[in-house]
């Protein structure tokens, strides 16, 4: 039965009908290259590596926006951003498998919620529009801003001046390139999801193009508020059902929750999914 699903979501991706849609657990094999640690990807080890190795009182450990919000409240907003930075632009991480497999595919477009830069190194060497959510911000309405990449470097523009023939890399939660920018903290997630759902948080060309769209759940977490009311507003305009979530031992909570937006949970990981399509491709 999962192979039938898999191979029903693999030619969905072929004719991009099916979005994939990152979360942490993609980066399960990205590694340190001297010390072999895990990238920190998912909110315990974001917390955990924000505060020195350290566990932070439960209420904070409950969630990295809420731990997030404790360190801006404390330090300054430049210290959540500068500790991302670190992490993400600094830091020398190993390829994960998840963002090999997405380089050889090359999907017309694809949503990341890490705030790393490996999906947009799989397009290295491709011309692409990369859109990167933004909050509390007075400048402008919009909360997103708009790269075109032509090959070698990212200039910024206007959702009027999109090429909607490039493949789109939407990462709503932030990415320190070309320019640091990150959702971090509560107060970035209340703005971020307000704006969202008023409307104001994607581009028109992509409320176009992703009417009708399935979406692949990689990787991603559905037990907490933040990560759910994001991803709703951005499966929005979806088929019916949605598409599909992989997660091997859900909880109760999220059984509930994908029962009630119409996506199929598959007992499987990101692993076992790379190793079907692996070997569908050696086959």
């Amino acid at each position: 039965m999962t192979n039938n699903v898999f191979s029903e979501i693999l030619n969905g991706l072929y004719e991009n009908k099916v979005v994939p849609y990152l979360g942490p657990g993609v980066l399960f094999d990205s590694k340190h290259k001297t010390t072999g640690e895990p990238i920190p990807a998912d909110s315990n080890s974001l917390i955990l590596a924000m505060n020195d190795g350290q566990p932070m009182a439960p209420k904070l450990m409950y969630e990295f926006p809420r731990a997030a919000m404790n360190r801006e409240l404390k330090r300054g907003r430049n210290y959540v951003t500068n500790f991302l930075d670190k992490v993400y632009a600094e830091g020398q991480w190993g390829r994960a498998s998840v963002h090999d497999w997405i380089a050889d595919w090359r999907p017309h477009y694809v949503v990341d919620v890490n705030r790393d830069t490996q999906l947009q190194d799989s397009y290295s060497d491709t011309e692409h529009t990369l859109i990167v959510g933004v909050a509390r911000i007075t400048a402008a309405q919009y909360r997103f801003r708009i790269f075109h990449y032509n090959g070698s470097e990212y200039a910024e523009i206007e959702q009027t001046a999109v090429n909607k023939n490039l493949p789109v890399l939407f990462k709503p939660m932030g990415t320190p390139r070309p320019i640091s920018n990150y959702i971090a903290s509560d107060a970035d997630y209340v703005d971020y999801i307000t704006e969202l759902m008023g409307g104001f948080a994607i581009p028109d060309f992509l409320k176009e193009y992703r009417i009708g769209k399935k979406y692949l759940l990689m990787g991603l977490p559905l037990n907490r508020d933040s990560e759910r009311m994001v991803m709703s507003d951005i499966v929005y305009s979806a088929a019916e059902p949605k598409g599909w979530v992989l997660r091997k031992n859900p909880t109760d909570k999220e059984i509930r929750y994908c029962k009630r937006l119409g996506f199929e949970i598959i007992a499987a990981d990101c692993a076992d999914f790379l190793e079907y399509t692996l070997a569908e491709n050696a086959a």
